[in-house]
């Protein structure tokens, strides 16, 4: 499903996420790329009873992204500007909704991704390390 550019089916990512989050002795969580549709996202929060505290969304024009994506040499089968270009369609329409759900909501918490990677850092640390929130999840969707 992957090097299709398809979404895993919620209830294994759910289940896969509840277990790792039942065995870890934390009680905060940072999530990388869930949820990325809306029934992702549904069937997280009714399984979980979770809802984010926040939702940190990395803003990154496409070009940028398939430049940094094929010129990041890991080998992966599913680096090809075919497939990349699929997840980004699978993105415009299936996860930019969550997006913009949580945004209706104040939840989301943006970062320009296109600067260098040593600002993006400093940008994400100012936004996770003084939080009040505490006892909450952390979502982080990316393309």
């Amino acid at each position: 499903m992957i090097k299709e550019g398809k979404i895993v089916p919620s209830e294994v990512t759910i289940k896969l996420l509840q277990k790792a989050m039942h065995e870890s002795e934390n009680d905060k969580f940072l999530i990388d790329g869930f949820p990325r549709n809306e029934e992702n996202r549904a069937a997280f929060e009714a399984v979980t009873k979770i809802e984010p505290a926040f939702v940190l969304f990395f803003d990154c024009p496409e070009e940028e992204m398939e430049r940094r994506i094929l010129s990041r040499n890991e080998g992966r089968v599913d680096d090809n500007i075919e497939t990349i270009r699929k997840r980004f369609k699978v993105f415009q329409e299936s996860s930019l909704p969550v997006v913009e759900y949580y945004d209706s909501k104040g939840k989301v918490r943006k970062i320009d991704a296109a600067k260098p990677v040593e600002e993006v850092f400093e940008a994400v640390k100012s936004i996770i390390t003084p939080k009040e929130e505490k006892n909450e999840m952390q979502i982080i969707v990316l393309p």
